[in-house]
């Protein structure tokens, strides 16, 4: 019994990490509508439940007393009637919150969107242990569900209006926001607080204003730096510098020899779904001593569908030796990825060369 108690505080972590493995296996870059759908069903759920909940916690209906329940089984299934209702909530704000993760996860390129991300997956853990927190707390319950709906929204607006316009981010936030602030003034007496549910709200635009949220439904698929690309029919050719063996995370090497007077160019592959069209740039910046210069940008328009990503591809002519960066973003300033490399004035190594296409 006292095994069995000790794998119980476990069940919740195994849960998230078994979730997690199965939405990276089956939400890829191709969302569906009928993932939307899915999300949406469960978002209109929650809504529901947590009106209901509220609703009965206002008529002042307590958890029933076993002190004179009967049987041990019996007063365990009222218990667990009770409960069901929490229960059920959990999941549909897990459900959410684990598909929202992947895609957010996918989405981001660089530290400012990482860190976001991270702080939706503890939130993600943490709903696996709140579920006693939900039958004490309303104010945790308008809190997750304004959550879920802004960030839901703000994926799903862009996608189902195939415009990456920044106005969606605004309008996914105050839909997400009212949407809650309205199921909490209908319900009598009004339980819980709805205050961090705006503080949430607010930390978001703020995090947006910082880039810190993650372009979705954008993603990056591939970026490299290297020589001699070749654009022939409907492939991109480019010589990249393999990283040394014991870097094997790394898909070309930190540092790149470029000669006097020689191009180093830059390709980049971005997903974005059919329908979805987007202003892209590429920005290569160099670390002069008062920080990143801006020394080229190169502007294009992304269209959606094509599985390995729309491509992109610019240039800078003889780079000066030192820490560059090329930076694909959007042309509202949302960061999708970054590519540090350091250039040195040396030729390349023809045996360390090899040839990727995108």
């Amino acid at each position: 019994m006292t095994s069995l108690k000790f794998l119980r505080r476990f069940f919740p972590v195994l849960a998230f990490l078994g979730g997690f493995a199965w939405d990276a296996l089956t939400i890829g870059q191709r969302v569906r509508a009928v993932d939307l759908w899915t999300l949406g069903a469960y978002l209109a759920a929650a809504c529901g439940l947590a009106f209901w909940l509220a609703l009965r916690a206002a008529r002042k209906q307590s958890a029933p007393s076993f002190d004179n329940a009967g049987s041990g089984a019996k007063a365990r299934m009222r218990d667990f009637a009770w409960q069901a209702p929490y229960l059920l909530l959990q999941f549909f704000f897990g459900s959410i919150f684990s598909a929202l993760f992947i895609l957010y996860f996918k989405s981001s390129g660089h530290l400012g969107t990482w860190l976001t991300t991270l702080f939706l997956g503890a939130l993600l853990v943490g709903n696996e242990f709140a579920r006693k927190s939900y039958r004490r707390h309303f104010t945790l319950i308008w809190a997750l569900l304004a959550l879920n709906a802004v960030l839901l929204f703000n994926f799903a607006l862009p996608h189902a209006l195939g415009s990456l316009n920044p106005q969606w981010f605004y309008v996914s936030t105050a839909v997400g926001i009212g949407l809650t602030h309205g199921l909490r003034r209908l319900v009598p007496g009004q339980p819980g607080r709805v205050l961090p549910a705006w503080l949430l709200a607010g930390a978001l635009l703020v995090a947006s204003a910082l880039d810190m949220i993650a372009p979705v439904p954008l993603v990056k698929q591939d970026l490299a730096v290297g020589h001699s690309f070749v654009r022939e029919d409907d492939r991109f050719l480019l010589m990249v510098e393999q990283a040394p063996a014991w870097q094997f995370w790394r898909g070309q090497s930190p540092t790149v020899n470029v000669t006097e007077g020689e191009r180093l160019y830059g390709v980049s592959a971005v997903f974005a779904p059919l329908g979805v069209t987007a202003l892209l740039e590429h920005r290569w910046e160099v670390r002069e001593a008062g920080g990143w210069r801006l020394v080229y940008r190169n502007t294009f328009q992304s269209t959606g569908g094509r599985e390995r990503g729309f491509r992109g591809y610019s240039w800078v002519l003889n780079p000066q030796p030192g820490e560059w960066r090329l930076i694909v973003a959007t042309q509202d300033g949302r960061t999708i990825a970054t590519l540090p490399v350091t250039v040195e004035r040396a030729a390349p190594d023809p045996e360390a060369m090899r040839l990727r296409e995108f």
